[in-house]
């Protein structure tokens, strides 16, 4: 080959390899912009765009300057928590080492971060690890970051007590914004600190609910019906049913908060169903994790992108999913918008979701802490809330993308702009009525679910699948005690019980990393043989009569 040919095929791979990186860049600096504000973000592009557009307009009629919204997009909030991390890591390293002068050890290390540590007011007896969280605290070390923009409450709560997140000053300089919780029965006449079991904005300051979410199904009408399944699904239950094999799509916990709530949400409601009828906490958790065990025996996949469940099943490769309203929501408007079909719906199980908030805060050593500010003061004005859900070309609405997020400052559902918003009929403050979130319940356990899940379903989600298949097989071939016997093997869960949770695998996870590689491995396995042994029953290689149940957990 000559050496011109050469030259065509490597100038063509490096366009294709770099073709992706080109279309990454969805936005351009104004030439000679005059502010920057730099903001991490798991938003959508459109969520993005809308905001970027608006924020940039509306600073520039109240200052008279130019700015520049500048986007960081790593992925989800597991992956923005990492990379804070390490940022604030390195630069607090910096700053003791160099501006402190003083040794940077594993002790420091451990310390400067961990919210456990509350220096008291004697620094001059402070131990090396009080030393350095003091020193933290008090510094304006960088992440290069201004602005935290949207994620869960969890991962804000998590910033916020490192000191990874600094007070915004809202409180004070907007008070009228905000109110403490409502009067019971009331709705709301501003932001509430506290409704219906969840916290809307940190009382210190360091974050803010920018906007409402919930949890939902999403499913295809088309894709239901060729599986026999007339009616759209409305309670998380249906996920379970057997004839959705294969056809559930399903967001990896442990790389999206969003989807480890939507979880949270299936223990809530059994939890609360079985404390109704005087049943126990650990009943309620128990009939939770099995079925949570079965959506994930349905599933098609565990993905590491929030989207990909809406496309799928909007495209009709899934028949239904888990999903935050707003994915949820924008998928339905846009099949619907595209095409004028309604096969593609979103719903939110009665009684099955919270109504939480995804947050916004200013980041320690923001670079632009003035912008910063003034974007968060647009995140939470009227203008900026009526980008939400307002009608695309509605006055004061988005220009290019419906939203179809429910807005947090309750002045927005009032007669005034009902007309005025994509969901109208929708007030996620008589919808929190349904339901409500009792933290003490499972908060704490937040970060053992994720875990629990991907140790117990996903990790041997071949042996959980299979075992699953083997039991349907059995039923449909009319082995019922084979079935039955099979899947009380299958949904044995004593080994991750409430109690199991809430004391040696909460202690495992809360230890060094190596208990948490040993409690991964130990369960991981007795789940695989546990499934292995399901199987077996429901395929008759195993007598019934010989099936062993393993003890519970210690």
């Amino acid at each position: 080959m000559n050496r011109g040919g050469k030259i065509l095929i490597v100038a063509a791979m490096a366009l294709v390899i770099g073709l992706p990186f080109v279309l990454q860049r969805e936005r351009t600096a104004p030439l000679g912009a005059e502010d920057r504000v730099v903001v991490i973000t798991p938003h959508t592009e459109s969520i993005r765009q809308e905001f970027a557009r608006g924020f940039e307009d509306w600073y520039q009629e109240r200052t008279g300057r130019t700015v520049y919204v500048d986007y960081r997009v790593i992925g989800g909030t597991s992956e923005i928590g990492k990379f804070l991390a390490s940022e604030y890591l390195n630069s607090f390293r910096n700053h003791w080492e160099n501006d402190l002068g003083r040794e940077w050890t594993r002790a420091v290390q451990a310390a400067f971060s961990d919210d456990d540590l509350v220096p008291d007011n004697s620094p001059e007896d402070d131990t090396v690890a009080e030393a350095a969280r003091r020193a933290f605290l008090a510094s304006d070390v960088s992440s290069g970051i201004d602005v935290f923009f949207g994620g869960g409450t969890y991962d804000f709560s998590v910033q916020a007590r490192k000191g990874t997140l600094i007070d915004a000053g809202l409180l004070e300089s907007h008070p009228g914004w905000f109110q403490e919780t409502a009067p019971r029965g009331e709705l709301p006449e501003a932001i509430p600190e506290t409704l219906a079991g969840e916290r809307y904005y940190d009382a210190e300051g360091r974050w803010y609910g920018a906007v409402l979410s919930s949890y939902g199904i999403i499913y295809n009408r088309d894709a239901l019906r060729k599986l026999g399944i007339e009616k759209d699904p409305r309670q998380w239950a249906d996920l379970a049913d057997p004839r959705l094999f294969g056809q559930v799509a399903v967001c990896d916990p442990t790389k999206s908060g969003s989807m480890t709530q939507a979880f949270e949400m299936i223990l809530q409601q059994q939890m609360q169903r079985l404390e109704a009828q005087g049943g126990s906490l650990a009943a309620g958790w128990r009939k939770g994790m099995r079925l949570i065990q079965l959506i994930s025996a349905n599933a098609r996949y565990f993905t590491d992108t929030s989207q990909k469940p809406n496309i799928d099943v909007g495209m009709g490769d899934c028949a239904a999913g888990m999903s935050i309203d707003f994915y949820g929501r924008f998928q339905q408007e846009n099949i619907l918008e595209r095409s004028g079909d309604d096969r593609f719906g979103f719903h939110t199980p009665k009684g099955g979701s919270t109504i939480s908030v995804d947050p916004v805060g200013i980041l320690r050593g923001a670079p632009h802490r003035e912008t910063a500010q003034a974007f968060l003061e647009f995140v939470l004005s009227l203008e900026g809330q009526k980008l939400w859900n307002f009608d695309v070309g509605a006055p004061g609405g988005p220009e290019v993308y419906a939203l179809r997020r429910p807005p947090i400052r309750p002045e927005l559902y009032t007669e005034k702009w009902n007309h005025y918003r994509s969901d109208a009929g929708f007030n996620p403050y008589e919808a929190s009525r349904d339901f409500t979130y009792h933290r003490e319940w499972t908060g704490r356990l937040f970060s053992e679910l994720r875990t629990l899940i991907r140790i117990c379903f996903i990790d041997v989600r071949k042996e959980l699948v299979a075992a699953w298949a083997a039991i349907l097989e059995a039923r449909a071939q009319g082995r019922a005690e084979a079935a039955e016997a099979a899947m009380a093997v299958f949904q044995n869960l004593e080994r991750i019980s409430y109690e199991a949770a809430q004391g040696p695998i909460d202690a495992a996870l809360s230890g060094p990393r190596i208990e948490e590689v040993r409690l991964a491995r130990e369960l991981s396995g007795h789940f695989r043989e546990q499934y292995l042994r399901a199987k077996a029953i429901a395929k008759g290689k195993q007598p019934v009569s010989t099936v062993a149940e393993p003890p519970p957990a210690s």
